[in-house]
């Protein structure tokens, strides 16, 4: 990425599929209210997992009227393209199309060369269900399978076009297709560092010029029959007894892991002067951003580390200090290992400040979106900025002596001028977005 910006990049539109609801008008009144978007799992059979509760959409079926306003043509070719989007890729398009709805930026409204996509999601997982049949035509009587009967007996019992359904670069296809945007056009496939990296992406692109526009965005979910076992054999989650809406306690001393879920955002990203051109509400300045991946020999991630060099890396783009930062919106996991990892990067960069930072984490209200989540997050602080206050941490009672931070617990702290935003995966893969209020 280029990191030598000449050109001021502003957020003008936000669109989101969310546990939360799916306006940035309804995630704000679930923060500010303390609502949960954690309950019992409704996708999966949950009598065979073993956890029981999750952060679903449910006010998202992929029906057209999800996708927002559309022109006829559009409403037609989304309608259409429809068989060929898993429900991660309609997520994704239609917090896109939400997104552009919300900059003003109707089909027509821009210039189709100069305005582009950066999508991120996690590696989509085909539904089992693709396969069955093909899978049944090939079993023996004592349900063996022939792999040799595969190719004539299996593969016709397969629609034809399936891998479109689960290609991670679809989302941008498709949003690129539906909308004519003809600029620079890319995928990021790394885990919950997608959304933060493909907003980044987006603001060095118009920054160096080579775009004046970009939607910007990332979808993903933990929800899915092969995902879910996935992460229940190789994360930890919150499998308590309690009520659903208190599982998720990022940073709490009684903390048992992440809780799981889906959504897709986006954001449209311009430059400055061709947004005050088209007279374009302005909500937020990106300023500044990071990347890295530590992890040693056997690939067993640096959380604390890539935590530390994001936050580091932003600062010194956007040329700001640790006490101009007005609050951090934390990757806030909620399991044991990554939340006091991440203290530890919080403390090592803003321990020395003259106040303590205020820390909070979406996360506690709808869980991990996976790739999804850091747009969602983004779009929560953007709303703070605005609103003059901050959510609290949801369930965060008992201060864990491991996770040193100034964790929001009232409804009324000031959110100050500017956020930074982390997220990081296992694999020690991190990334950080810091906007401001425009000046």
């Amino acid at each position: 990425m280029d990191d030598s910006p000449t050109r001021r990049v502003v957020i003008t539109g936000m669109g989101l599929i969310s546990p939360l609801g799916n306006t940035k008008e309804a995630l704000w009144d679930a923060l500010a209210s303390c609502r949960s978007g954690v309950g019992p799992i409704e996708r999966l059979p949950a009598e065979h997992l073993p956890i029981s509760c999750a952060a679903e959409v449910r006010d998202f079926t992929g029906a057209i009227d999800d996708f927002g306003p559309l022109a006829k043509d559009q409403k037609r070719n989304i309608r259409k393209g429809l068989k060929v989007m898993c429900r991660e890729i309609q997520m994704g398009v239609a917090a896109a199309q939400l997104a552009l709805s919300d900059a003003g930026l109707a089909l027509g409204g821009y210039d189709p060369d100069r305005t582009g996509a950066i999508y991120g999601s996690d590696y989509i997982l085909t539904d089992p269900d693709e396969f069955t049949e093909g899978v049944r035509h090939c079993s023996s009587p004592d349900n063996e399978f022939d792999f040799n009967r595969w190719a004539t007996e299996g593969m016709p019992h397969v629609t034809p076009l399936w891998l479109l359904k689960y290609l991670p670069n679809m989302p941008a296809s498709h949003i690129a297709i539906y909308n004519d945007l003809r600029g620079p056009n890319n995928s990021i496939t790394l885990r919950e560092a997608s959304a933060n990296l493909a907003v980044a992406e987006a603001y060095c692109t118009i920054a160096r010029g080579h775009a004046d526009i970009m939607l910007a965005g990332a979808t993903g979910t933990r929800l899915h029959p092969l995902r879910t076992i996935h992460v229940a054999l190789q994360e930890e989650l919150a499998k308590g007894n309690g009520p659903p809406e208190t599982l998720s306690r990022p940073f709490d001393l009684d903390r048992q892991g992440m809780v799981i879920g889906e959504g897709a955002a986006a954001v449209i990203v311009e430059d400055l002067e061709t947004a005050q051109a088209r007279s374009a509400t302005i909500l937020a300045e990106i300023v500044g951003f990071g990347s890295s991946c530590v992890m040693d020999r056997q690939g067993t991630g640096n959380v604390a580390k890539a935590t530390e060099n994001v936050i580091r890396q932003s600062l010194r783009k956007a040329d700001m200090k640790p006490d101009d930062v007005g609050h951090i919106h934390a990757h806030g996991l909620s399991t044991r290992k990554c939340d006091a990892e991440e203290a530890t990067a919080i403390k090592a960069v803003f321990g020395e400040r003259k106040e303590p930072v205020p820390v909070t984490a979406a996360k506690s209200y709808m869980g991990n979106l996976g790739a999804g989540t850091g747009v969602v997050e983004l779009i929560a602080s953007v709303m703070a900025l605005d609103k003059d206050r901050l959510f609290p941490i949801l369930n965060y009672e008992t201060p864990d002596p491991d996770c040193p931070i100034s964790a929001v617990q009232s409804i009324e702290t000031p959110p100050g001028d500017s956020f930074l935003s982390v997220n990081v995966t296992p694999q020690g893969q991190a990334s950080a977005v810091l906007v401001r209020r425009v000046h």
